[in-house]
C-alpha cells in the first residue's frame, strides 16, 4: 500500500504543471467571486459607520471620544466570539457557517438605523461584532482546504483585495445614498445608509447554501481525477510540514502565534484608524460636502487595490514574506508622519494620506500568508483565530486611542503619529522575531 507521500507524489507526476494550474483555476472562479462579493459586502457594512457618523454625530450628541468608543465595542463582541466561531465552523462546515454569519450581521446592520443614543449604538455594534465574529478568519482557514501554501499569496491578496474594493465603492455609494434618499419612509440620511447596506448581506447568506462546498472531495462539480491531484497537493504539503499535535493550550505559549498577533496588532491599528477615522480627516481639510469627502475617500483603496496584487505576485514568486511586510509598514509609517508635517497642504495632505492608507491595507495580505506557513492541521483553525484575535485587540483600542487624542489634541494628526509609530514597531518584531527559515521551509513549491 502506498503512503500519502507516495500517492501525492504520483498525482503530482502525472498531471502536467498545466493541468494542476487549471484545476486550482478552476477551483478559484467557482470560489473566489461569491468570497469577494461577500467580503466586500462584510467591509462595507463595518465601515458604513465612518460615513454615518458624519450626520448621525448630531443626531445622537456623539463626541468624537463617543463615537471612537462605539467603534471600538464592535471588536468587544467580534473577540469574544471569533476563535468559538472558527473552531466551530470545523464542525458544522463553511456553508453553514458563512450562511449564518451573513444573514445575523445584515440583520443587525438594518437594526442599527433604528438606535436613538449612545448607548443603544453601542449595543448594536456590540451585536454586529458577535454576528460578523469568524468571518474573515474562516474564509482564510476556508481557503487552506482549497489551495497550498504556494499558491495561497495570490489567493489571499484577490480575497482581500475585496476590502480594498469595498473602500472605493462605499465612499462614493454612501454619499448617493445619503443625498439622495435622505427622508425615505421618514428616515434620516444615516438610517437609510444602514437598512440599504444591510439587506444584501441577508440575501447573499441565503445564496450561501446553496452554492458552497464544504471541502473538495464534496464538490459535484470536480471529477475524480481532479479532487485527488487536489487532495495530493495538500496532503504533500502537510507532510512536508510535519504533523501538528500541539494543543490549543500550547498554541497560547508558542513565541510565533504570539509574535505574529502582536505584528498583526501594529498592521490593524493602521487598517482600522483608516476605517473609522479617514473620512473625519478628510473633513479637517476643510471640505463639507460628504459627496465629495466620499470620493477622495476612495483614493487610497485605488492605490493599495494595484499595490496590493503586486507586492502579492511579487512575494509568492521570490517565497519571501518578512521583507515585503516590512517594508510596506515602513512606508505607511513616513507617510503618516509626513502627513502631519504637509496638513496646510490639501494636495499632499490627501497624497500622504492615500499612500500611508494604501500601505496599511497593503501589509494585511502579505502578513495572512505567514500565519498558514507554519501552522498546520488540527491547530490551523485555533491559532489563525487566536492570531487574528490578538491582533484584533488593536482594532478595539485605535478607535478609542484615536478619539481620545482627537478630543483632547483636538487634531487627528498627533494620532496618526502615534499609529505610525506602531507600524515601526511591528515591523521590528517581524523581523526580528520571526527567523526567515521558518518561512522558507514551508512556502516552497511541492509539485
Amino acid at each position: 500500500m502506498t503512503s500519502v507521500v507516495e500517492r501525492g507524489q504520483c498525482l503530482t507526476g502525472e498531471a502536467a504543471a498545466h493541468e494542476v494550474q487549471q484545476i486550482f483555476r478552476k477551483i478559484a472562479w467557482r470560489l473566489l467571486p461569491f468570497l469577494f462579493v461577500a467580503y466586500v459586502i462584510n467591509s462595507i457594512d463595518r465601515i458604513n459607520i465612518s460615513f454615518a457618523k458624519l450626520r448621525m454625530a448630531e443626531d445622537l450628541a456623539l463626541s468624537d471620544a463617543a463615537y471612537g468608543l462605539g467603534a471600538a465595542v464592535f471588536f468587544v463582541g467580534y473577540l469574544l466570539f471569533e476563535v468559538p466561531s472558527n473552531l466551530y465552523m470545523q464542525r458544522v462546515g463553511a456553508r453553514l457557517t458563512i450562511m449564518r454569519i451573513m444573514m445575523l450581521w445584515g440583520l443587525v446592520t438594518i437594526g442599527t438605523s433604528l438606535v436613538s443614543s449612545a448607548t443603544g449604538l453601542y449595543i448594536a455594534r456590540f451585536l454586529l461584532g458577535v454576528a460578523e465574529a469568524g468571518f474573515f478568519p474562516g474564509v482564510i482557514l476556508y481557503l487552506t482546504y482549497w489551495f497550498p501554501a504556494s499558491r495561497r499569496g495570490r489567493i489571499t491578496s484577490i480575497f482581500i483585495m475585496a476590502g480594498i474594493f469595498a473602500g472605493i465603492v462605499s465612499g462614493p455609494l454612501a454619499g448617493w445614498i445619503m443625498t439622495h434618499f435622505h427622508g425615505w419612509a421618514g428616515l434620516r440620511d444615516w438610517q437609510v445608509l444602514f437598512v440599504f447596506e444591510g439587506i444584501p448581506a441577508v440575501l447573499l447568506g441565503l445564496f450561501a447554501w446553496f452554492w458552497l462546498v464544504d471541502k473538495p472531495q464534496d464538490a459535484p462539480w470536480l471529477n475524480d481525477h481532479e479532487k485527488a491531484v487536489v487532495q495530493a497537493q495538500l496532503e504533500v504539503e502537510n507532510v512536508i510540514k510535519g504533523n501538528s499535535h500541539a494543543s490549543f493550550r500550547q498554541l497560547l505559549r508558542d513565541p510565533r502565534v504570539l509574535l505574529a498577533g502582536l505584528v498583526f496588532f501594529c498592521i490593524y491599528s493602521g487598517t482600522n484608524t483608516v476605517a473609522y477615522w479617514m473620512p473625519s480627516l478628510i473633513q479637517s481639510f476643510g471640505l463639507a460636502d460628504i459627496g465629495r469627502i466620499g470620493l477622495i475617500s476612495s483614493l487610497p483603496y485605488c492605490i493599495a487595490l494595484v499595490a496590493m496584487y503586486l507586492l502579492g505576485r511579487s512575494s509568492d514568486k521570490h517565497l519571501e514574506r518578512r521583507w515585503h511586510l516590512a517594508s510596506t509598514m515602513l512606508v505607511g509609517a513616513g507617510s503618516f508622519v509626513l502627513l502631519g508635517l504637509f496638513q496646510g497642504n490639501l494636495e499632499l495632505s490627501v497624497l500622504f494620506m492615500s499612500v500611508g492608507a494604501a500601505a496599511c491595507l497593503s501589509a494585511v495580505p502579505l502578513f495572512w500568508t505567514i500565519p498558514p506557513a507554519y501552522l498546520s492541521g488540527p491547530v490551523a483553525a485555533g491559532g489563525i483565530a487566536l492570531i487574528s484575535s490578538l491582533g484584533g485587540i488593536a482594532a478595539m483600542v485605535a478607535p478609542v486611542l484615536v478619539g481620545a487624542v482627537k478630543t483632547q489634541t483636538g487634531s487627528l494628526f498627533v494620532a496618526f503619529d502615534v499609529i505610525a509609530g506602531l507600524l515601526v514597531f511591528g515591523a521590528t518584531v517581524l523581523l526580528l522575531g520571526i527567523p526567515a527559515k521558518v518561512l522558507h521551509e514551508h512556502t516552497r513549491n511541492p509539485i
